[in-house]
């Protein structure tokens, strides 16, 4: 496994990743068309591979035989609030299937803390769905918290989401 810092050019490649992540994940909430404009909004040219060349994000790769196996991405807080200029949003940690449980997240997710601590932010908050308990368990492992909720738009399909808050 490798992991490296995300450049414009891995764009393409991390978009259909990312797309075929949250398809494997969520696909079966969503209706046809709410699924699509999310997955083209979020991870389409605008959205993930435009993040790329984006000083305000930061997106690590882990990487297996070429293949992108999962991805991080850091930036600015867009919940709605008063987070304060010291805190980081972890807009993203995406583990495909066949590298669940093959240390890859663990690895996404130390890269993430640090880099958030060495970056001088005293907070790293993320959002995860009310349902998804394994990633719930994944982040109380390294000390989240779950402080608020956030409706979470998928086209037109509002889900219950849940912030979590790290103090580092």
């Amino acid at each position: 496994m490798i992991l490296r810092d995300a450049v414009p050019g891995d764009g393409p490649a991390l978009s259909e990743m990312a797309k075929r992540c949250y398809c494997d994940t969520f696909g079966t909430l969503y209706r046809a068309s709410d699924l699509s404009a999310f997955l083209d909004a979020t991870f389409g040219d605008q959205g993930l591979p435009s993040h790329l060349s984006d000083p305000a994000y930061q997106v690590r790769l882990a990487e297996d035989d070429g293949a992108i196996a999962g991805f991080a991405k850091l930036g600015p807080v867009l919940f709605p609030g008063d987070w304060g200029a010291r805190t980081i949003e972890l807009h993203q940690l995406y583990v495909l299937g066949p590298w669940q449980g093959a240390g890859v997240a663990p690895a996404l997710m130390d890269w993430a803390i640090a880099t958030t601590r060495a970056g001088g932010a005293d907070r790293l908050v993320l959002s995860v769905y009310v349902d998804n308990h394994r990633a719930q368990r994944f982040y109380a492992r390294y000390g989240f918290v779950e402080v608020g909720r956030y409706e979470f738009v998928v086209g037109e399909q509002i889900d219950d989401d849940r912030i979590w808050s790290l103090d580092l």
